[in-house]
Order: C-alpha cells, then sequence, then structure tokens
C-alpha cells in the first residue's frame, strides 16, 4: 500500500450491499415488465436471467449498470449530436466514484468451476473482499443479502454459489446473481456503462492519488447487440475506446491533472487504433497480450478545482465507430 492510497477517507462510506438491495427487488417485482427471468435454486440463491432465455432489454440494463455501481451511480439513456449515425448515448454519473467504480462495479472477481468461468461484478465483492484493491482501498462492507453481476449466458454452478456464499459470509438464500450475456441488450448497455468505471481503473493503474478523485461523469454511444460472441464484445469495447468521454474533478496542482489528461485517454496505449476484435484476435483472444493502457475512454476532460482551470485528451473517432458497429454508408 503506498502512502497516497493510505489517505483515503472511507470512514463515511456506505454499504454498497445495503443500497443495491432495494435496487435488485425492483428488478425481481417488476420481471414481467422489465422481460426479465426470475428462478429461485435449490439452495434458495435468486437467479436473475437478462437475456439468455429472456429478452431482457435496454431498461434492464441501465438499472444493472445502477446495481452494479453500488446504488452510488446514476446511468441515463439520452439523445446526442456527437456521432451522426449513433445518436443514443448512455451517461454515468457517480459522486463516489472511487467506491462505486472500483469498490463495485470494477468486474475483479474471478469465479471458475470446470467449465463455468466468469467475472464477478457489483457490491458483493466487497462483501469478499478477495482482491488486493479492497486492502489499497481499506473498505470491507457488512451486510447480510449481498448480489453480484455476471457477464455470463449461463448460471453459476451450486459449487461457484457456495464459494460466493462462504467468501461474503452470506447464506445462499440472501444472495442473487444477475446474469447479462454479452450479446444481449441489457449486457450490452451494462457494459457500455463502464465508460467512468474504466477511466477510475486507469488512474488507479497510472497511481494517481485515489483521494484527490473527488467526482466524475462520463458518456459513450449505444452499440447494437451482436449474435457473435466476438464482436458483440468488441462493439461495446469500443463504443468506450473510440466513443468514450469521461470528465473527471480532480485535487491537486494543475501540472498533475494536466498529466492525468494526457495519460488517460485509450489513444495513448500502443494499442489503439483498431476496433478491439481485431486486437482481440490478433493476440489468440488473450487478454493478457493486449496493453492494458488501451481500456480507457477515447476523450478525457480533468478539472483541477482548486484552480478551475480542464484539460483535455484524447479524440473521439466517429470513423472507428462506425467500422465497429457495422455501419454501411
Amino acid at each position: 500500500m503506498t502512502e497516497q492510497q493510505n489517505t483515503i477517507d472511507t470512514s463515511r462510506w456506505p454499504s454498497v450491499n445495503r443500497l443495491t438491495n432495494p435496487l435488485v427487488q425492483y428488478l425481481v417485482d417488476n420481471a414481467d415488465v422489465l422481460r426479465l427471468g426470475v428462478e429461485k435454486l435449490d439452495n434458495g440463491c435468486t437467479i436473475i436471467d437478462a437475456g439468455i432465455r429472456h429478452d431482457g432489454g435496454l431498461e434492464a440494463g441501465r438499472l444493472i449498470s445502477e446495481i452494479c455501481m453500488g446504488g452510488l451511480g446514476h446511468v441515463g439513456l439520452q439523445t446526442s449530436q456527437t456521432f451522426p449515425h449513433w445518436p443514443w448515448m448512455l451517461s454515468v454519473h457517480s459522486s463516489n466514484p472511487v467506491l462505486s467504480c472500483l469498490g463495485s462495479q470494477y468486474a475483479g472477481w474471478s469465479l471458475a468451476h470446470e467449465k463455468f468461468f466468469s467475472l464477478g461484478s457489483g457490491p458483493g465483492r466487497a462483501l469478499a473482499g478477495r482482491e488486493e484493491l479492497y486492502k489499497e482501498l481499506g473498505y470491507q462492507d457488512k451486510a447480510d443479502k449481498a448480489c453480484l453481476v455476471l457477464e455470463s449466458d449461463k448460471a453459476p454452478p451450486a459449487e461457484v454459489i457456495d464459494k460466493v456464499s462462504r467468501d461474503t459470509g452470506v447464506k445462499p438464500e440472501n444472495l442473487t446473481f444477475i446474469l447479462t450475456p454479452t450479446r444481449s441488450l441489457a449486457g450490452t448497455v451494462q457494459i457500455v456503462a463502464r465508460v467512468l468505471e474504466v477511466a477510475m481503473h486507469k488512474i488507479h493503474t497510472l497511481h494517481f492519488p485515489l483521494h484527490h478523485v473527488v467526482d466524475g461523469m462520463a458518456s459513450a454511444p449505444v452499440p447494437p447487440p451482436a449474435p457473435d460472441f466476438l464482436i458483440g464484445m468488441g462493439r461495446t469495447n469500443d463504443a468506450i475506446l473510440f466513443g468514450g468521454h469521461a470528465h473527471i474533478f480532480v485535487k491537486g496542482s494543475d501540472e498533475a491533472a494536466a498529466k492525468l489528461a494526457q495519460e488517460l485517454p485509450s489513444s495513448a496505449s500502443r494499442d489503439y487504433g483498431r476496433p478491439f476484435a481485431e486486437v482481440f484476435k490478433a493476440v489468440n483472444m488473450d487478454f493478457y497480450k493486449i496493453d492494458p493502457m488501451l481500456f480507457s475512454p477515447a476523450a478525457v476532460t480533468v478539472t483541477a478545482l482548486e484552480s478551475g482551470k480542464s484539460f483535455t485528451g484524447g479524440k473521439l473517432d466517429a470513423a472507428l465507430l462506425d467500422q465497429s458497429f457495422g455501419f454501411n454508408a
């Protein structure tokens, strides 16, 4: 742990699981309207299907995105003139982006058993605290109910549910797993709604002091889903890499803010410039061979609160978005 990370004040941080309990219950109570499937397994665990055997949709994805953000984020759908062929955008805001994005939304908990593998996202991570990140944040949630979001097209096996129950200290009957396949509308929305989270994750990777991040908001276009997993994954990533714009408000010097604005955008990566599906195929679908600095919004604005000055970096690229999203002029 660095001295900078030690200075994060978590004393007033709320429970992300308690904040999201009413949001999860809303999904269950309105499952028919939202085109979701709700199933209770033999062990009592609740499975919410948002795109496997049930259609789900954009609104389901928007609500699930707010659950991913631990109840500390607002996600909206709105029109924009930024990209002529893709007029609908997701706007994301959190008044506590460190806890909301890193402490909850980030997909950092690896869950595997035999042929099943998924990265757990959402507030349940903060109960388990299995990642080094929680030691850095100095945050441990406490709650008797938990929710995890999985970008998966199959339900987790009993062994994975038992592991989550043990690690979180939550009984299976108080666990909820929300399943959002990449190819689904809800899955597409909840991935693109990570546009602020990927900015926060890269801020952390760049070792910018997290306690200097005060507020944040971001936007990205909504891509059309694709039945092919690789194309669908590429489009959701490209929505952020080529169409995402994050605005971060920070404490500290103008020099530090200006440096962050230059280093944060996706164009600062050696792998920038091709649709993500091409980059992924070129490394034989091995995520670890992709430059980690690629995963960030296309454009950023960093405002230094003490001086009131703003600094920009990166650029939006409509041509690459059209190529990725399958637009034919």
